[in-house]
């Protein structure tokens, strides 16, 4: 097996490994961006106040959407080798600094060549259904309320079509990239009960995705569940590339990212 790649700070700096969680609702996405807040700037502006200007942007394994939710997601920052604050308090520091939406869960010193984003081999997601005739206050903004109940095992057979590696350009938006990519877990699992109905969790993992792809994904199963399509349609529809034969982006706010791996790297 070979070594992965080997990636350094620049000079003068050493690199930090944190693991982040936030609430997704009230921001654009990890991605900094010009007129919206992002989990990036955020987690910036918390680090400059502990150690000034000097500290570099931080770098977080996926670039999510808005609205979407992180559990344990693995960033790393370079800072300036005179940095103040130990590892193993820094963590508690950066909470401090940051609204409740957003904390550290976890800091400590880099291993030597880490890359949150390009040591990254594997990222995960889960997205969350809830099947019930009524919304519930307490999963909304986490799940997406769907009023009647689906077809679980048509889902997984139609999930299992899609399963290696495809070009999955039905299933992306404004895709400048090539579209073939790697899903090797695709499935619908089941969550906790509520009153008259059931939550379903999407699990899906693979290396990288296009935008919106793992929500374009959702959106294709979700029509299956309802009988709006069979699961061999699916296959169709992946082989034909084209955006417009595929459900529709689920919301943003029932999708977190779940956790991430590394080849030569503990997680």
């Amino acid at each position: 097996m070979t070594e992965p790649p080997f990636f350094a700070p620049p000079a003068g700096f050493v690199r930090l490994r944190l693991r982040l969680a936030w609430n997704g609702a009230g921001f654009a996405g990890w991605q900094a961006q010009l007129n919206a807040p992002s989990v990036q700037d955020t987690l910036h502006a918390a680090l400059v106040r502990l150690s000034g200007e000097g500290v570099a942007r931080p770098v977080a394994a996926g670039r999510t959407d808005a609205g979407v939710h992180a559990a344990a997601m693995p960033a790393h920052v370079d800072v300036p080798e005179g940095f103040r604050i130990p590892p193993d308090r820094l963590a508690r520091a950066l909470n401090a600094h940051l609204p409740p939406s957003v904390a550290v869960l976890e800091a400590g010193p880099a291993p030597g060549g880490f890359h949150a984003r390009f040591s990254c081999t594997e990222r995960r997601y889960s997205y969350l259904l809830l099947a019930a005739p009524q919304r519930h206050p307490l999963w909304a903004g986490r799940a997406l309320h769907v009023p009647g109940p689906f077809d679980v095992p048509a889902m997984n057979a139609a999930a299992a079509r899609l399963l290696g590696t495809h070009d999955f350009a039905a299933f992306a938006t404004r895709e400048d990239r090539q579209t073939v990519r790697e899903v090797r877990a695709l499935a619908v699992h089941p969550g906790p009960p509520v009153p008259g109905g059931s939550v379903w969790e999407v699990r899906v993992a693979g290396e990288s995705f296009l935008r919106h792809m793992v929500r374009g994904l959702v959106g294709t199963l979700l029509l299956v569940g309802q009988g709006k399509l069979v699961p061999e349609e699916v296959a169709v529809i992946l082989a034909g590339r084209e955006r417009a034969q595929a459900g529709a982006n689920v919301p943003g706010y029932g999708l977190t990212f779940t956790g991430a791996s590394y080849r030569g790297f503990e997680p």
